[in-house]
C-alpha cells in the first residue's frame, strides 16, 4: 500500500488524554498495515531533548526538535503521532509550516477534569508551588484556534475520539477507508 506521510499533532493539557488517544489510533492503523511512529512528549524528553528545562525557550526548542524529527519521517511516507502538551500556539504554527502535511488534534478537557486524572501528582505539586511554570497552573496553555480535529475527552468515550481522528484522516486523504481498501 502506497502511504502518504503526515504528522498528527496531539496537543492539550497534561491529563487531557493525548497519549491515550494517539496510542489507540496507532494500534488501529498498525492493524491496517500502516507504517507509523509515535513521538510521545514524556519519552522524547528523556532522549531527544534531555537536558532542556521548562522555560518558554526550552519548551519551544523541545517542540522544534520534535517537529524536525516529525518532518523527516513525514516526508518519507511515515504517519507520525506526536503527543506533546506544546502549550504555545506560535511554535505549533511554526512546526506546522515546516512540516506541511500536519493535522492538529486539540485534546480538550477542562483543567479540573485533567487534575482528577493526574496519576503522577504533577498538578498537586504545581499547586503546592513545588513545580514552577506548570502548564495550566502557573504557565499558560494557548489552545489551537482552528484545529483540524477536537476531541472533548470529558464528553466523549475513547472510541469516539479514535473514530473522529481516523475519520478525519480518511477524509483528508491520508488514510484509505477500510471499504476503499476492500474494494481494491
Amino acid at each position: 500500500m502506497e502511504q502518504r506521510g503526515v504528522t498528527v499533532w496531539f496537543t492539550g493539557l497534561s491529563g487531557a488524554g493525548k497519549t491515550t488517544i494517539s496510542q489507540a489510533v496507532a494500534e488501529e492503523l498498525k492493524s491496517r498495515g500502516y507504517r507509523l511512529e509515535i513521538l510521545d512528549g514524556d519519552i522524547v524528553r528523556t532522549n531527544l531533548t534531555k537536558g532542556l528545562g521548562f522555560s518558554k525557550e526550552d519548551r519551544d526548542e523541545n517542540i522544534r526538535r520534535i517537529g524536525f524529527v516529525s518532518h523527516l519521517l513525514t516526508r518519507n511516507g511515515v504517519i507520525v503521532f506526536v503527543s506533546a502538551i506544546s502549550p504555545y500556539r506560535e511554535i505549533r504554527d511554526e512546526v506546522r509550516q515546516r512540516i506541511g502535511d500536519f493535522v492538529e488534534v486539540f485534546v480538550n478537557a477542562p483543567l479540573d477534569v485533567c487534575e482528577t486524572r493526574d496519576v503522577k501528582g504533577l498538578y498537586k505539586r504545581a499547586r503546592a508551588g513545588e513545580i514552577k511554570a506548570f502548564t495550566g497552573i502557573s504557565d499558560p496553555y494557548e489552545p489551537p484556534l482552528n484545529p483540524e480535529i477536537e476531541c472533548r475527552t470529558d464528553l466523549e468515550e475513547l472510541s469516539e475520539s479514535v473514530d473522529k481522528v481516523i475519520g478525519a484522516l480518511e477524509k483528508m486523504g491520508y488514510l484509505q477507508s477500510p471499504t476503499a481498501v476492500a474494494s481494491q
